[in-house]
């Protein structure tokens, strides 16, 4: 199961007393929800002693993961003597063959540019063998494919031939599990994956892999609350996972497209997830495991005092946490027994009060899909726009999601042409339905009704308005106001907003709005999944956060 979910059962069986033995894989990626079940399981092995854990990790890090379970503020005895009693470590030598790794010998100016010749370097002068390249993200990666699939074209008639392939999360599963397939006679298999393939998954017949040096990684300003998704500098354990990769069923090569004085000036680890992240969700589910005092909470490393305060802020403003920083009965109790981030399950509970709670539950399991409602098919950007108007709603995404599921639920799973016809993504679509299903059961176990017979349509004016009224509740700390040069400004007025392409609010007028998420990317920073709201709602709902200025 994921480590999230672990500590999830966490909240109904406090010592996990269903289980003798846990396992914490990829423990080294440092992951916000294994560092906090690492500190959970610290905690419960001194109610019980007998529970045994096993952390494997990918890197050195071992007697890190050891030191942390054998340090304990009142033991008497040294540190190696606690160490050796509460655990060992055991070193297991990776079934790897030989692997060359090649270094360039000057800094290549363009990574995908430089990726692309060095696979066809490869193709025209190594053996057989697949070829794995390291790049950071979807855009890199499709717009690789496309060149790799155009180049193709040109090779010489009865030459081996190369087939591309994308490798990311947001691919259905269907779509990533052609990676895995062999390839077809004479042809040679080239992935191109983000930092999925590092060591999630293993890919059989790799025997080359390119390595761009860079990986995304999440960041959390807790000054502005913005999230950015930036290309950074791989650390050396990730470039060691990325190499590893090339030795799994003979002798391979790994072609790093950076220098090795480069290599050298690399970090050795990446910056642990729980040291650049908002971590409202987690504090939320940390008081609801009962560690009311979350800054003596044993973490492997703790996180910036900044994104303590920030999150407990938050928390606060939204009623989950009293003045006394205790969780607050009922609300804040089932703001974390609900699986979705602390905002949304505020919007949800709200939801009963404002009469829109069947339009609320669907709007949440539309919105936790990260934008993958719309396909846009090959060279068919005119069809996915003409369908986006046609369920567009005039008050902004949430809205028009809504509109969305709705024509989904009543012709899409029975009509098979409705989500090719309207550049529509079936699998995202049906995992919303799931997902909706799940919300409405956690709610009917709170005891709230879900009411499906007053479900209409999005257009009714006065539903229209309880739903942005009800968004409101909860994503009052995301409001942003329009500018004449169509930009928005957030409230303290220093943060320029742009709204996504793909929002409904890109290239349209409005005063006031709240959003769903804000992400830089480059040097923008964009808003997505835009509501227009009015002004004395912000006051209304969240007196606590706004005051209108004298």
């Amino acid at each position: 199961m994921t480590d999230g979910l672990l500590i999830r059962e966490a909240l109904v069986d406090p010592l996990l007393s269903r289980y003798s033995v846990i396992m914490v894989d990829e423990a080294h990626e440092r992951s916000i929800s294994s560092d906090i079940l690492l500190g959970l399981l610290k905690k419960i092995r001194k109610k019980r002693p007998e529970l045994r854990i096993v952390v494997s990790s990918a890197t050195l890090q071992a007697e890190e993961f050891l030191r942390f379970f054998a340090e304990d503020g009142g033991n008497e005895a040294s540190p190696e003597a606690s160490t050796k009693a509460i655990g060992s470590i055991i070193s297991v030598e990776g079934r790897t063959y030989p692997i060359d790794v090649l270094y360039l010998d000057s800094s290549a100016e363009d990574y995908v540019e430089r990726a692309l010749s060095t696979v066809f370097d490869i193709h025209e002068t190594e053996p057989n063998g697949d070829i794995l390249v390291f790049l950071t993200g979807r855009e890199e990666i499709d717009s690789a494919v496309e060149a790799v699939s155009e180049k193709v074209l040109g090779l010489p008639p009865k030459s081996q031939s190369l087939l591309p392939l994308p490798l990311y999360a947001g691919l259905s599963a269907e779509q990533q599990m052609y990676v895995f397939d062999e390839a077809p006679e004479n042809t040679r298999k080239v992935i191109f994956s983000t930092n999925i393939a590092e060591a999630s998954v293993t890919i059989d017949g790799i025997v080359y892999v390119v390595d761009c040096g860079f990986v995304k990684l999440r960041a959390y300003d807790p000054k502005t609350g913005i999230e950015t998704l930036t290309a950074t500098p791989v650390s050396k354990a990730s470039a060691a996972q990325r190499a590893g990769r090339a030795g799994r069923t003979k002798p391979g090569k790994c072609f790093r497209l950076y220098t090795e004085d480069a290599f050298q000036s690399l970090p050795e680890a990446n910056i642990p997830e729980i040291q650049r992240s908002n971590l409202a969700p987690f504090i939320l589910q940390l008081k609801a495991l009962g560690i009311d005092n979350v800054l003596r909470f044993d973490f492997l490393t703790p996180p910036p005092a900044e994104l303590m305060v920030k999150a407990l802020e938050l928390l606060y403003s939204l009623g989950a946490l009293d003045e006394y920083a205790k969780l607050t009965k009922p609300l804040g109790v089932r703001m974390a027994e609900l699986a979705v981030e602390p905002m949304m399950a505020k919007t949800l509970l709200s939801a009963p009060t404002f009469g829109c709670l069947s339009e609320m539950l669907t709007i949440a399991a539309m919105t936790s899909l990260g934008g993958n409602v719309w396909i846009q098919q090959d060279g068919e950007k005119k069809k996915m726009e003409s369908s986006r108007r046609k369920f567009a709603a005039e008050e902004g995404d949430h809205l028009t999601l809504l509109n969305v599921y709705q024509a989904f639920v009543t012709k899409g799973r029975k009509e098979s042409r409705f989500c090719h016809d309207n550049s529509l993504n079936f699998k995202a679509l049906s995992r919303a339905v799931s997902i909706r299903t799940q919300l409405k059961r956690f709610l009917e176990r709170f005891g709230i009704n879900v009411d499906e017979s007053l479900a209409g349509p999005a257009a009714g004016t006065n539903k229209a308005e309880q739903v942005r009224r009800c968004l409101t509740t909860g994503y009052f700390a995301h409001a942003a106001r329009m500018q004449p040069d169509g930009t928005f400004r957030n409230i303290a007025g220093d943060t320029v907003l742009h709204a996504h392409p793909s929002s409904l609010m890109f290239n349209r007028k409005a005063d006031w709005v709240i959003f769903h998420e804000v992400f830089e990317t480059g040097s923008k920073i964009y808003i997505r999944d835009v509501s227009k709201i009015e002004k004395n709602w912000l006051l209304e709902y969240a007196p606590d956060f706004y005051q209108t200025k004298s």
